[in-house]
């Protein structure tokens, strides 16, 4: 297979061209580079009580809607670790899906605004930073700078993640061979 720009590998068959989707590979990427994700999560009371329950998070803000009436807010606030997943979920298909090797580590995570049910998550990616991997050939670590706000433009959370990533040359073939130029 050859491989195409715009994070896809494309190739021929009897059928006719076949594009599988990917991310971007390590050397695709550029430190400055803001990825906008679409489309947006609109975060519904059904996603939250789920995420929730299945993650025993018992926080009556986020399933007692009785309780959550007589808090700051006034109603039941969207799981913050809820937002947190949909927001790195949204950036796998245009940047890591398929060409990461391991999440390192998330930091500098900041709630600044609460999303609540029916409020739309959008989020942006920004490449802060690359280098090669001193001890993993064919791989690099990348730090990218995630931003996450809702249908207004508030801001309601940010963070940092460390990803380390595969080089196009360094990719594993079917049958475990790295590709070679």
């Amino acid at each position: 297979m050859s491989e195409a720009t715009g994070g896809t590998a494309s190739g021929e068959t009897a059928a006719g061209r076949v594009v599988v989707q990917r991310g971007l590979f390590f050397d695709e990427l550029e430190p400055g580079t803001v990825y906008a994700h679409r489309p947006g999560r609109t975060l519904t009371e059904a996603d939250n009580v789920l995420f929730s329950t299945l993650t025993m998070n018992t926080q009556p803000l986020h399933l007692d809607a009785a309780y959550s009436a007589g808090q700051p807010y006034g109603r039941r606030l969207v799981n913050s670790m809820l937002t947190l997943a949909v927001m790195v979920g949204q950036s796998v298909s245009q940047l890591t899906q398929g060409t990461l090797v391991a999440q390192l580590g998330l930091t500098d995570i900041a709630f600044q605004h609460p999303l609540f049910h029916g409020d739309t998550l959008y989020s942006q990616t920004r490449v802060a930073a690359k280098r090669l991997s001193g001890s993993r050939p064919g791989q690099g670590i990348v730090t990218l700078e995630h931003t996450g706000h809702n249908q207004d433009g508030t801001v309601v959370a940010t963070f940092t993640r460390t990803a380390l990533m595969w080089t196009s040359e360094g990719f594993p073939q079917p049958g475990g061979e790295a590709r070679r130029g």
